[in-house]
């Protein structure tokens, strides 16, 4: 039995240019989401994701093709029939006026109350809980205004979850945080989709966090082709490579980041362990060194030496000249040094 809450058909997604011309931003996208999934749709600048999702909401019509949720047309739904079935958290940033945080999400029960706008004990309920599920019981009567951009954030999944819908959609929900709250939200995020079974769909940068907790990734590229899967499937494919492939930088499959191609200096013999020598490796391969360990065939030794009392130290050593550098950026400048000295002989 499938799970699956939206489909799309041979959709192609796009916008008009002029009267008579269209621009076809991706075509053939057959996809689906599934109760209870986090998923994350990733893809460089200008590939389509915001066309995409604003397609998947009813916000823009489609060119060709379909976009079904439970099984109906979302381009026939009525908008608070809509409304109840899909909650739409967008990157720009509303005014709402002087509107309470607890008013703002009473705004997601809109589709349930009457001409009014009344709440019932039950909207109030339903509020009350949205709120305690995104952890900002304490915002509640706090002005919106006032919030930080990650406790305003909260506020919008909140208003969004007080919708009860069956399927979230998240156009760059960290845009504007710090990495902490950009961490904290993706993670919340995720606890919601498990804990009320909704699909959950959102564009995303954070490249990184998308592999860490997303069930699934849409990867869209710039050729408007579509790949499907989990993060790891899409690496092992050489799908999340190719798409973010561009000069200058490179996915490195087997430590999942994204590296930067520097001009290559030269080899160094690194001598150490611990977590010294891992920030140390780190540190000589990000200026463009390759970092061998134990090995004789380099003109260059650095030692990473722990000192008993917690402190450390490295020592180089060139030529049979011994060094001592009190720091990784005393150490860095060193051997740019004599990186520079030996391409100059």
């Amino acid at each position: 039995m499938s799970d699956a809450i939206l489909n799309t058909s041979n959709l192609t997604i796009g916008y008009k240019t002029t009267r008579r011309t269209t621009r076809v931003v991706a075509s053939d996208i057959s996809v689906s989401l599934t109760a209870g999934e986090l998923v994350c749709l990733l893809g460089a600048n200008g590939a389509g994701k915001s066309t995409l999702l604003r397609t998947l909401a009813g916000m823009q019509p489609p060119i060709s093709g379909k976009v079904q949720l439970l099984g109906d047309d979302v381009y026939l739904l009525a908008p608070q029939e809509l409304a109840k079935r899909l909650s739409l958290v967008l990157t720009e940033k509303v005014d709402v006026g002087m509107l309470s945080a607890y008013a703002l999400v009473t705004m997601g029960r809109y589709p349930y109350t009457d001409w009014w706008g009344k709440l019932t004990p039950q909207d109030e309920t339903i509020v009350n809980w949205a709120i305690k599920a995104v952890g900002s019981v304490d915002l509640a009567l706090r002005n919106v205004g006032e919030l930080s951009d990650g406790e305003r954030q909260k506020i919008m999944i909140a208003r969004a979850l007080a919708q009860e819908p069956i399927l979230m959609l998240l156009d760059e929900p960290t845009a504007f945080l710090d990495l902490p709250r950009r961490v904290e939200i993706m993670q919340l995020l995720r606890r919601l989709a498990k804990d009320t079974n909704q699909a959950i769909l959102l564009s995303t940068h954070d490249l990184d966090l998308a592999l860490r907790l997303a069930d699934k990734i849409w990867l869209l590229s710039v050729n408007g082709s579509i790949h499907i899967g989990a993060p790891e499937d899409l690496v092992l494919s050489g799908a999340f490579a190719d798409t973010f492939r561009s000069e200058g930088v490179e996915f490195d499959v087997l430590s999942g980041e994204f590296r930067l191609n520097t001009p290559h200096k030269g080899e160094i013999n690194l001598v150490g362990k611990g977590i010294e020598a891992v920030w140390t490796t780190r540190a000589l391969e990000r200026v463009g060194f390759q970092v061998l360990q134990n090995q004789n065939s380099t003109q260059i030794w650095v030692e990473v030496i722990s000192e008993p009392a917690g402190g450390v130290f490295w020592q180089t050593t060139n030529n049979l000249a011994v060094y001592t550098h009190h720091s990784l950026y005393g150490l860095i400048k060193f051997l740019d040094f004599c990186s520079t000295t030996v391409h100059s002989d």
